[in-house]
């Protein structure tokens, strides 16, 4: 009796490790991790990273964009270079038009937008990055849309919070620097 029951084991060990040699053979590791990874994102753990996703700073307002100002304040929200900005200014902030101030950190993405200078009647390429890492700035809050694209064109998209790629989620203020002329 033991010898038929040794040979039963036997031919149901030999049976699984034939089925699980045929699975490795077919689905490979990248198939796996790729499987896990879609549970994660889906599943009930995808959930934690919910927080991680920008968010709306919109705040359910529209404005209207206003005629561009030819005298060069740099305070003003009709400066010519925030057609496109979303945010506070940091030159109103401790910052400067094109440098975050001291204690925080410029956003690893941006968005852009392309402005024209009334003065030479040029178009030119701006970046918009935030500045992170410390708590929301009081001063001039711009919300301009110039050029502005729905959310799913993440580049031109300014409603959004460009800090979500920086270590330092808290926005501050929002710098306006000129890449380049636009062509």
């Amino acid at each position: 009796m033991n010898g038929l029951i040794d040979s039963l084991l036997a031919w149901m060990d030999k049976r699984a490790e034939n089925s699980a040699r045929q699975v490795a053979q077919q689905t490979g590791r990248r198939n796996f991790l790729s499987r896990a990874g879609a549970a994660v994102v889906g599943g009930v753990v995808g959930g934690t990273m919910l927080p991680m996703l920008p968010y709306d700073r919109n705040f359910g307002m529209a404005f209207g964009q206003e005629g561009a100002s030819t005298d060069g304040d740099q305070t003003a929200c009709e400066y010519w270079r925030y057609c496109a900005l979303d945010g506070n200014l940091c030159n109103d902030c401790g910052g400067a038009i094109d440098q975050c101030p001291p204690g925080s950190e410029t956003s690893s993405v941006a968005w852009v937008g392309t402005c024209a200078n009334p003065n030479d009647g040029r178009d030119y390429l701006v970046s918009y990055n935030d500045c992170c890492g410390k708590a929301s700035c009081s001063g001039s809050f711009c919300f301009t849309s110039e050029g502005e694209r729905p959310g799913y064109r993440m580049g031109l998209y300014n409603d959004i919070n460009w800090c979500m790629a920086n270590a330092s989620k808290g926005y501050h203020c929002t710098v306006a620097v000129v890449v380049g002329l636009a062509e």
